[in-house]
């Protein structure tokens, strides 16, 4: 976990949307993505904050199905 960066969810939003995620809805300060994936529909929630706790990213990033490397790449 030591490897996950802390970024702003901003950024995060940028670097999932140019992974293939769409922002389906936000209410409050909990957004929601979707992205079609082989096995399904994955649906992600990604906390309006500045910055993202470390920990956070790394659920996210599971969830998600998103390896950290991949994820880098597009940040």
């Amino acid at each position: 976990m030591t490897d996950v960066p802390s970024l702003s969810y901003l950024q995060i939003l940028r670097a999932l949307q140019r992974l293939g995620f769409v922002v389906v809805r936000q209410k409050g300060s909990h957004i929601r993505l979707h992205r079609q994936g082989p096995d399904g529909m994955v649906k992600i929630t990604v906390p309006a904050h500045r910055p993202v706790k470390r920990s956070t990213l790394a659920k996210i990033l599971k969830d998600a199905g998103v390896g950290l490397e991949e994820f880098r790449a597009s940040v």
